[in-house]
């Protein structure tokens, strides 16, 4: 079983203090937040730690089912960013949000942004199979201008372009999924967290009302081979969450 940490939990401080945290918990992976205030990431700073490496490619001021070209073709060309950092640093997987459909875009045009977000997806994940990456998209919690909240249709999608998706457990709980129904072969990355499903909390594993450990086995008896993200709001929920996986599964 593999285990990972975001960077996420230090956003508030350096990256390196956030890697020398995960490393001196033992554990294996730590997913790179590669946005503000980590944009520009130093891989000789990254091979100084005894970890592995996934990317979360950016998503905040990023939207790939921008209706405006502009918008549209800049945040492509970050995700494409992360998708180069991967392919230097032999990164396990990037993450990517599958966008946002603004208020007006919504309202008036809400097929036009799922087309939209599915040529960028494409686009894509034929950049990341030229660089030998796995890229993956994300299912998101039930906010307003999320898209590609319901898992069958973002599987569907991402089957008919040979594409991998990262289940988020907590934003399929968000959005009242129940554990026996969050399993797809077209999952190689997990992001967990615990919520209440009222809110995408990303709590302590275990401090929720998630039935992770019927999800996790479920993935366990079907021999998934990618990594458990643990993706909490600082590093005492890594802490925690990382002892409820160790005493929870077989590490």
């Amino acid at each position: 079983m593999k285990i990972g940490a975001s960077t996420l939990a230090g956003i508030e401080y350096s990256l390196e203090e956030t890697l020398e945290f995960i490393e001196s918990l033992g554990i294996e992976y730590a997913e790179l937040v590669h946005q503000f205030p980590s944009e520009d990431i130093d891989i000789d700073v990254l091979e100084s730690y005894n970890l592995k490496y996934s990317i979360h490619s950016p998503f905040m001021d990023v939207n790939i089912a921008a209706l405006q070209d502009k918008s549209r073709l800049n945040s492509i060309k970050q995700i494409k960013d992360s998708i180069d950092l991967a392919n230097k640093i032999d990164a396990e997987a990037v993450v990517v949000h599958p966008g946002l459909a603004s208020f007006l875009a919504k309202k008036y045009f809400l097929d036009k942004v799922y087309n939209v977000a599915d040529e960028s997806i494409k686009e894509i994940g034929e950049y990341s199979r030229d660089s030998g990456v796995l890229t993956t998209i994300e299912n998101m919690p039930i906010f307003d201008a999320m898209i590609y909240q319901n898992l069958e249709d973002l599987n569907e999608l991402l089957v008919s372009l040979d594409m991998a998706m990262t289940l988020d457990i907590g934003h399929a709980n968000h959005a009242k999924y129940p554990p026996e129904a969050m399993y797809f072969d077209s999952i190689k990355h997990i992001h967990a967290h615990d919520n209440f499903g009222d809110d995408d909390a990303h709590l302590t594993l275990g401090e929720g009302s998630i039935e992770l450990n019927t999800i996790i086995n479920t993935f366990e008896k079907n021999n998934y081979d990618g990594i458990y993200i643990i993706e909490v709001n600082d590093f005492d929920s890594i802490k925690k969450s990382y002892e409820y996986m160790k005493e929870n599964f077989k590490i």
